[in-house]
């Protein structure tokens, strides 16, 4: 398996591809700014991205999806609860100052909690985690390793855990989705958050203050 992650835009995004080293079919996930260095780093590789996932609808995680889908030919997906969200980034762009807002385009297809993404023998199971936002998902990334990787986006952070107070959802909400949907995954279980520095289960599971209350 293939996997880079890298910071992105002025908000620092975590943007991650996970590719299958065999058919060099790649996923992109969260690739919401920083467009060319998204597509220099796939052709680089000389990766192919099949799939364009977001982990939600913040301007920074999808604000560039249609340019992304141009130059690379993935599909955009996105968990349907949070289509209001992205077909408000004119407004999304306005509370960060962005003097333009990114266009939205239409989605190729839908996010589903429990479904599984694949590419090549690469594959992705989806987790609905609301709390963020209500469509929040995070990604468990599954290849020959033991331990999948968990791609969390603004869910669960290194110490922390995403905001709940940009409407729609509640701090039970997310602190709910990480209880029941992540804490199962064993203590070394790596966790790539949507900002910030790496960390995993075990350590959230023993030191993060909102779950240890």
């Amino acid at each position: 398996m293939i996997l880079e992650t890298f910071a992105v835009g002025p908000l620092a995004c975590n943007c991650t591809i996970v590719a299958d080293e065999a058919s060099r079919e790649a996923v992109v996930v969260d690739g919401g700014d920083g467009v060319d260095e998204v597509v220099e780093r796939l052709q680089r590789r000389g990766l192919h991205a099949t799939l364009l996932v977001h982990t939600h609808a913040h301007i920074d995680h999808i604000g560039d999806l249609g340019r992304l889908r141009e130059l690379s030919g993935g599909r955009g997906l996105l968990h349907p609860a949070d289509l209001p969200l992205y077909q408000a980034l004119a407004l999304q762009a306005q509370w960060i100052g962005l003097p333009v807002a990114p266009r939205v385009v239409a989605l190729d297809g839908e996010l589903r909690d429990g479904t599984t993404l694949h590419a090549g023998a690469l594959r992705l199971d989806v987790l609905h985690t609301p709390g963020h936002t209500p469509g929040s998902v995070c990604f468990a990334v599954r290849s020959e390793a033991p331990q999948p990787t968990l791609l969390t986006g603004d869910t669960l952070f290194a110490g922390s855990i995403g905001r709940w107070d940009l409407g729609g959802t509640s701090m039970e909400d997310i602190v709910h989705s990480i209880a029941t949907k992540l804490m199962h995954y064993a203590d070394a279980t790596p966790v790539i958050p949507g900002h910030g520095e790496f960390t995993s289960i075990g350590v959230e599971r023993r030191s993060n203050p909102y779950l240890r209350a």
